[in-house]
């Protein structure tokens, strides 16, 4: 089957001879006079600038400057439909950060929309490399015009990857990894299954696997018994007042509403849009707080105020996540986990009978005239696939995040491959935070797939550590929760 899809995707590589129309206004579609470079490869005299913008298909938005760097924010033409080149093409977000074309370089995707501003993954720090990142399909502005929806599945994403490494490969022609955290390790696990080919490795963090949708009573589990009694009872606390006190909390909330201009269409209601969000509460609290984080948790909710009850709500789930305006953003991921990749569905049996709808699906949040129909064996075939065939592929996840109740798990076929959990971690866990021996051995296995492991290293691999210094802008470790703090997204 791999090998039909990849013939199908030969195909697809032709559309990159189709000029970059629809790129943004004032976006340069031909190359730039050729300048001496002032970073990278010597082994030619033409501008890396020039190189890129040769690439069929790839305009330039932006180039920012960053000591040590080129820095460039692209677009890419790709085929709506990569089975039907010819159905017409979106204009597709790239962002580059250019070292060297003697480095390694890292695919990032978070799965959602694309930084436009400088800065490194964990794997491409440790190997001191070059790092594409590609806007997830659907995400604006990379939603092709009108949208169809069914073109917006895993296997699609997979082979906007595989057309964005070819074109690059020729330029960047050490060793490809591809990483991502949560949805964007759960977008490189998809990748890989689909062109295992491509890539020399896997780094996927924090990335949920949730083979049948609804059976979820690993989640029940996890909620059960993380953390410590004593911040399980403040949380669940918390969150039975707030749908206790749901009259005078909503009064709050319509007034929160009006200020900010937020409407509920979507979800159906401003009620359904409270309930939403108090029942998120306990889950992003382990989502995105530490163990030490439950001191701020008003340790005797039913004495607490109701403006401090709402703070404690607002802080962690985020009041505006399940308005149209917080869930607009988001409509591709919720589409996706309607579709394909499957939600968790809790029973939070603390909340007794106070819950009015349960645990909302993903149907809710999506737009009524956005057609969905699940597919269940979409994740039971990438469950399998990493079981039975991993290779170069490491997984880290946090032993406190509850998205990894649901973890990928490596089977009698995977080789060199990996799963390792951050003591105490969260959704934010990385190589970084593991114990020092699975830290070193991580670190190790990335630059060996790197092609770039000192002798030292490969010699033993306790002497494993990443290869560039760290960077505080370009190494930010938690711009993915910030992005998606507030809200049950992975």
């Amino acid at each position: 089957m791999r090998k039909a899809l990849r013939g199908v995707l030969s195909l697809a590589v032709l559309i990159g001879t189709v000029s970059a129309t629809g790129a943004s206004a004032g976006a340069a579609t031909a190359a730039e006079p050729t300048a001496k470079q002032s970073s990278g490869s010597t082994s030619s005299s033409e501008d890396i600038k020039d190189r890129i913008l040769a690439i069929p298909g790839m305009s330039l938005i932006e180039e920012k400057p960053y000591p040590g760097y080129r820095y460039f924010v692209l677009n890419y033409t790709q085929p709506i439909d990569h089975k039907r080149p010819s159905k017409g093409t979106f204009q597709q977000r790239i962002t580059l950060l250019h070292k060297d074309t003697s480095r390694p370089t890292v695919f990032f995707t978070s799965g959602y929309n694309v930084s436009t501003n400088p800065s490194r993954s964990e794997p491409t720090q440790i190997i001191d490399g070059n790092q594409v990142s590609l806007e997830y399909r659907f995400f604006t502005p990379s939603r092709p015009a009108p949208a169809d929806w069914s073109k917006l599945d895993i296997w699609q994403a997979a082979s906007d990857q595989h057309r964005v490494f070819t074109a690059l490969k020729k330029i960047y022609s050490e060793n490809w990894l591809t990483t991502g955290g949560s949805k964007g390790g759960m977008t490189a696990t998809y990748f890989e299954r689909f062109y295992p080919k491509d890539m020399d490795g896997v780094v996927a963090y924090v990335a949920p696997n949730d083979v049948v949708n609804n059976e979820d009573s690993a989640y029940d589990r996890f909620l059960a018994r993380v953390g410590t009694k004593e911040c399980r009872d403040r949380l669940s606390g918390v969150q039975r007042e707030a749908l206790v006190r749901r009259g005078p909390l909503e009064k709050k909330y319509e007034a929160y509403a009006a200020e900010g201009g937020y409407t509920f269409n979507t979800v159906g209601s401003l009620d359904k849009a409270y309930e939403a969000v108090v029942m998120d509460y306990v889950w992003a609290f382990w989502q995105y707080s530490l163990l030490a984080d439950c001191e701020a948790i008003p340790a005797d909710a039913a004495k607490a105020t109701d403006q401090e009850i709402w703070d404690s709500i607002d802080g962690i789930s985020g009041f505006s996540a399940y308005a149209d305006q917080g869930l607009g953003t988001y409509t591709p991921y919720y589409y996706q986990a309607g579709t394909q990749l499957g939600s968790p569905d809790i029973r939070q049996p603390w909340l007794g009978n106070l819950s009015r709808y349960g645990y909302q699906p993903p149907r809710s949040f999506v737009p009524r005239d956005i057609s969905m129909k699940f597919q269940p064996s979409a994740m039971r075939d990438i469950d399998s696939w990493v079981r039975n065939n991993a290779r170069h592929m490491l997984y880290v996840y946090g032993e406190n995040d509850p998205w990894g109740a649901e973890p990928f798990r490596l089977g009698r076929g995977a080789r060199d491959s990996y799963v390792y959990t951050v003591p105490g971690g969260n959704h934010g866990s990385k190589v970084a935070g593991l114990v020092a021996d699975e830290k070193a051995n991580a670190t190790a296995a990335i630059l060996r797939w790197a092609g770039v492991a000192p002798a030292a290293v490969e010699a033993d691999p306790a002497k494993a550590k990443p290869l560039a210094k760290f960077d505080a802008r370009l190494d930010k470790r938690d711009a993915e929760l910030e992005r998606n703090q507030g809200t049950l997204r992975p």
